[in-house]
């Protein structure tokens, strides 16, 4: 290579380095006013930021450096007709530069990898920044990955290949689309992941047929109508959470957990919760038991005639459950048959990513804000979980939408995930205070509902406790946990991947896997270490284990409600459609 050669290579190289110290500085600059704003309860400033140790921070100056060369030297190496070798890979899952632009141009592979070293790069700063504070930890680093995720060069115009040359080919069209889209979602509010005129609550949503026999303010009850001859005699009550709607567990007929159930020969209540609305700003912890899992139980009892019904939390909605069968077991009562926990926590000690937003100071301003009447709106809860999985579920449709003007394909998941809900100030603050930030429910008698002295050791029914081993909202090792609460025998099922795909699996699809074992471990990791994988859905594995907690066979249920509890309008209902 020639004198200028190297010259032009050691002045690129050099300002490449220059441009990851830059963006390192500018990314330190920013967690340091972020955290600084952070003040705890009694107002005094949060301790200062403090970068690794100096020869810690020295050796990932150095690897960063030396990985930066050999990309450069590799891109200088690389001909004409043949792509360089990568020096740094995406992550697996991570599909931001799989299109083949990202590769056939010399300029744009180098971008992308640059990025990758530095995002990376960052990643290890903050892995290493010494706090003491594991939550305050988790924090910086999930800011750091706000960071980085906003700054790849996927997100803009002029560093993105896909972007001009979809233009190029579309001579601007892709362009005036995507200022359009952009336009009607600032309108909307939020970002569209899909084509919302492509579905709707009660037409190709939430079909499985029955009547909402019973409401309250807080919830309708909807019994579904039997799709078999005999049914089992003990019915099972759904709780679902009350952040979302209900009809996650029942999409369409070919991947909806309720019409399975259903087929499965069982007789199934579930809870409609309300979206709340000023009417419901003031409605606490202790009014959604007790107008929530307490009353359907109730209701099912008086319509079935069978006092001890099976019942089955989702998410939040298991906590809920959970708390109000420890509520009943308080007052002397024998609530349920058996209880089914979905993607459950009841131990909060790992809360996984959104624990690390619950902190005194951020629980302390909601209290003050709405602790005693108000409305979290559903579009901030909704920011809130899109924020933990941004490069899925923003960045994606901020390139898709507004860079390449594409209109979002129709997606059911997608449709439920817009459908956002308002909570309650005092039920959320109540929540966060005493499940995030204190983790009280594990201890017994530490809390108080209704009146009573919660022990979840007292709930001493047969459990099945389900959990995803991708779930980045409820942490599988946090779920299995539930087991040395619970004080009936427990059975533990690990599905694939994440918080609702590992969930909602439908049986008749046949994918993913689920992990079984018949070992009582205390500890989650021995647990798995025991396990075997199976093919499929966890379903049909429930279902089984749900038939020895069925009773007998009787005929089919054919009348929705009884005389008391007398049908009101049909599923879905209305509480479901509410918009927040």
């Amino acid at each position: 290579m020639s004198d200028s050669g190297d010259k032009f290579s050691t002045a690129a190289m050099q300002g490449m380095l220059q441009f990851g110290q830059t963006m390192a500085q500018g990314f330190f600059d920013a967690l340091a006013r972020q955290h600084a704003a952070m003040e705890d309860s009694s107002g005094s400033a949060a301790p200062s930021l403090q970068l690794p140790d100096t020869e810690v921070f020295a050796a990932l100056q150095k690897e960063l450096a030396e990985k930066h060369m050999a990309l450069w030297s590799s891109m200088l190496a690389r001909t004409k007709d043949e792509p360089a070798q990568a020096v740094v890979q995406p992550q697996p899952g991570d599909r931001r530069f799989s299109a083949p632009e990202w590769a056939e141009s010399p300029v744009f592979d180098y971008v992308r990898q640059a990025y990758l070293l530095n995002s990376g790069f960052l990643q290890q700063v903050a892995e290493h920044m010494p706090i003491a504070d594991g939550r305050a930890k988790s924090r910086i680093q999930f800011l750091t990955r706000q960071y980085v995720d906003a700054l790849a060069p996927t997100n803009f115009a002029a560093t993105n290949p896909e972007f001009i040359k979809t233009a190029v080919e579309t001579k601007g069209e892709s362009i005036a689309r995507g200022i359009q889209n952009m336009l009607a979602d600032l309108e909307k509010g939020r970002i569209s992941m899909t084509d919302d005129a492509a579905f709707e609550v009660g037409r190709n949503l939430a079909l499985t047929p029955g009547s909402v026999i019973y409401e309250n303010e807080l919830m309708q009850l909807i019994q579904y109508a039997p799709l078999t001859d005999k049914v089992a005699q003990v019915p099972l009550l759904i709780v679902p959470p009350c952040i979302n709607k209900f009809y996650i567990m029942d999409l369409q007929p070919e991947n909806s957990l309720v019409r399975f159930v259903v087929e499965q020969g069982f007789t199934v209540f579930l809870v409609s919760w309300k979206n709340p609305g000023q009417a419901e700003a003031r409605a606490t912890w202790d009014d959604y038991l007790e107008k929530g899992p307490l009353a359907a139980l109730e209701v099912v009892r008086a319509v079935t005639k069978v006092a001890k019904p099976n019942v089955l939390g989702f998410c939040v909605g298991g906590t809920l459950l959970t708390s109000a069968l420890a509520v009943a077991r308080a007052r002397g009562e024998d609530p349920v048959t058996s209880l089914t926990l979905m993607t459950t926590l009841l131990d909060f000690a790992d809360a996984g990513e959104l624990g690390c937003l619950v902190d005194e100071a951020s629980v302390t301003a909601r209290e003050a804000a709405i602790g005693k009447g108000g409305l979290l709106k559903g579009q901030e809860l909704a920011n809130v979980f899109s924020a933990l999985r941004a490069n899925d579920l923003v960045w994606q449709y901020v390139v898709g939408n507004y860079l390449k003007g594409n209109t979002p394909q129709a997606f059911d998941l997608l449709y439920w995930n817009s459908d956002s809900t308002n909570l309650p100030g005092p039920f959320l603050t109540w929540y966060l205070r005493n499940m995030y930030l204190e983790n009280n429910l594990r201890v017994p008698g530490r809390l108080k509902m209704l009146g009573a002295k919660v022990d979840l050791g007292k709930v001493e029914v047969p459990a099945y406790v389900m959990a995803a081993r991708e779930d980045h909202i409820v942490p599988w090792k946090s779920a299995y946990l539930s087991r040395n609460l619970l004080g009936g025998e427990t059975t533990f099922v690990l599905g694939a991947s994440g918080h609702i795909a590992g969930a909602i699996n439908p049986a008749g699809k046949n994918r993913r896997s689920y992990w079984i074992s018949e070992a009582g471990a205390s500890d989650p990791d021995e647990w798995l270490e025991g396990a075997t994988e199976q093919p499929g859905s966890w379903w049909r594995h429930w279902a089984e284990w749900l038939r020895a907690f069925g009773g007998k066979q009787v005929a089919a249920r054919g009348r929705m409600g009884n005389a008391k509890y007398k049908p009101i309008e049909p599923a879905p209902g209305r509480y479901v459609k509410e918009r927040a």
